[in-house]
């Protein structure tokens, strides 16, 4: 399991575990960051902010939310 910053570009993932306080929790859980859903890494810029694919949806997230969510890889 490793957070969603250090992904690659191009991976495709599986959410694990999601992380942080209730409310980037709850953040998260309704931009579609669910543990089960899959996720396919577009852009990972290396500074920690991804771009991703998730639920035919194209969303960038900071670093900081993406070191809060918790993936395996598929």
């Amino acid at each position: 399991m490793l957070p969603l910053a250090f992904a690659k570009s191009g991976d495709h993932v599986m959410v694990a575990k999601i992380g942080g306080n209730p409310e980037m929790r709850k953040h998260l859980e309704d931009l579609g960051f669910v543990i089960g859903s899959h996720v396919q890494i577009i852009s990972a810029s290396g500074d920690g902010n991804v771009i991703v694919n998730l639920k035919d949806s194209r969303l960038a997230i900071t670093d900081l939310m993406a070191k809060k969510v918790q993936v395996v890889p598929q």
